[in-house]
């Protein structure tokens, strides 16, 4: 679990298909305080990838071939730059809101515009995910916590961006036309499915809403 913070700027330095697969070279500068280890979690742009390999200059990453389809980690090119951000201690602040680092799809920068001294971004996305994208509600872009600030089209939303998380994540080298990876906000699937009924049962009622002790009328 992470909670959107990027803690540290990555370069991309390659990646390499193997059986199915892929594993991932992140260039970056050691943690200070508690070093990596091998077998613990990174959010990379987003997408919950398992160390693998450390060294002075960076580490290695394994990625699944759900993580390919799922996120833009196969269009990166050599000397992108990548948000990194270390899995939540349960010490930690929570700073951000709840991110999985699991990617649901990929969507486009439509705009990347000034408003004052802040960056407007407008992005575009599969109705997949923006049936759970609200006017300031939360979404991850590129595994950054943000607050959408408008929902101009059925399928459009919009963040705004303070100068201080546009210069140190990779989003101040982003460009209209390029892609960033989205995750929605996981409570709202969940509640979604609680009263859809979408895993076989009635859905949410006025009797489950009683006997749990949230309402007391029929």
């Amino acid at each position: 679990m992470f909670t959107g913070l990027i803690q540290k700027k990555g370069v991309f330095k390659g990646m390499e298909l193997k059986n199915g697969g892929a594993s991932i070279e992140i260039g970056c500068t050691p943690w200070e305080g508690e070093p990596l280890v091998a077998g613990e979690s990174v959010a990379v742009q987003g997408a919950c990838l398992t160390v693998v390999g450390i060294s002075s200059a960076g580490f290695t990453a394994d990625v699944l071939q759900e993580t390919l389809d799922c996120t833009n980690l196969g269009q990166l090119k050599r000397g992108a730059p990548l948000n990194l951000e270390r899995a939540l201690r349960l010490c930690d602040r929570m700073g951000g809101h709840i991110v999985g680092g699991h990617v649901d799809g990929v969507g486009r920068l439509e705009l990347v515009g000034k408003t004052g001294r802040d960056i407007k971004l407008r992005i575009s996305c599969r109705e997949e995910e923006a049936r759970y994208i609200v006017r300031k509600g939360s979404v991850a872009i590129d595994g950054i916590s943000l607050t959408v600030s408008a929902v101009p089209g059925p399928r459009l939303f919009e963040v705004a961006i303070i100068p201080t998380t546009w210069r140190g994540t990779s989003l101040g080298a982003r460009v209209a036309g390029d892609t960033v990876n989205i995750e929605t906000d996981v409570i709202a699937r969940y509640i979604e499915k609680l009263i859809s009924g979408a895993d076989g049962s009635v859905g949410l009622t006025f009797e489950k809403l009683i006997n749990s002790g949230f309402s007391t009328q029929p």
